[in-house]
């Protein structure tokens, strides 16, 4: 066990890894809310369903001393959006084109395809600053209610959970659907979960907001405005 100075000249060592992150992350918050600031200025008949801006995530990001003695990371989102199961289940399970739309993924390769199209294997390689991994995950589908992926034998982590779940929106507007997103993941090192944890926020809503611009850009204008209806990380 580390003892008196020992221990402070680690926990030094530490924060000095992390503090040019933190100060990343600080002028990239500064930036994201002058130009909030000025796209209201400019734009203020702008539709709300338009104006998915990632610096909410950092807005509400709040980093504490806890978040650096963990390596598990979990984020889950319930919405509404204006889009049916159907349509929010054909992107999401269509992983061989995820490097084409979603940020990040550098590489996606479907094999090993189960019977009665219950799900495959998949191959893929995702890097965000200053991580990179390839990893092969194991896709779980029940159309057009969930998409499950997950990965047991990663290089930096011990497993990775990606769910997604819809289920029927409004009853007088069928083409709308409540989704819950969840992100669950341990990392193998306290200081790659460190490093991560820093952009944890902001990389897991641009996966989001990645998915519903695809679901857009296939089936065009949604048929009501986005609404969280809830959210949580930890």
């Amino acid at each position: 066990m580390l003892k008196g100075g020992s221990t402070l000249k680690a926990l030094d060592v530490r924060l000095r890894l992390v503090r040019p992150f933190i100060e990343t992350r600080r002028c990239f918050y500064i930036y994201c809310r002058s130009c909030g600031r000025r796209q209201q200025q400019l734009q203020p008949q702008q539709q709300p369903q338009q104006q998915r801006s990632f610096s909410n995530s950092i807005h509400r990001s709040y980093i504490t001393f806890n978040d650096f003695r963990t390596k598990n990371r979990s984020y889950t989102k319930k919405e509404l959006v204006g889009y049916s199961m159907l349509d929010m289940y054909s992107v999401v399970s269509d992983v061989s084109n995820y490097h084409r739309f979603v940020p990040y993924v550098k590489r996606s390769h479907v094999h090993s395809q189960e019977s009665e199209g219950r799900g495959f294997r998949a191959d893929l390689i995702v890097g965000f600053p200053p991580l990179n991994e390839a990893y092969t995950s194991r896709v779980t589908l029940i159309p057009p209610s969930l998409v499950r992926s997950e990965c047991h034998d990663g290089r930096l982590f011990n497993y990775l959970l990606n769910e997604w779940r819809f289920r029927p929106g409004l009853k007088d507007i069928p083409n709308s659907c409540v989704l819950d997103f969840k992100v669950s993941f341990e990392f193998k090192s306290l200081l790659h979960s460190n490093v991560a944890n820093i952009f944890f926020d902001l990389i897991c809503d641009q996966m989001e907001n990645a998915f519903i611009e695809e679901v857009r850009r296939r089936s065009g204008p949604p048929s009501i405005r986005s609404h969280v209806l809830t959210s949580h990380r930890s």
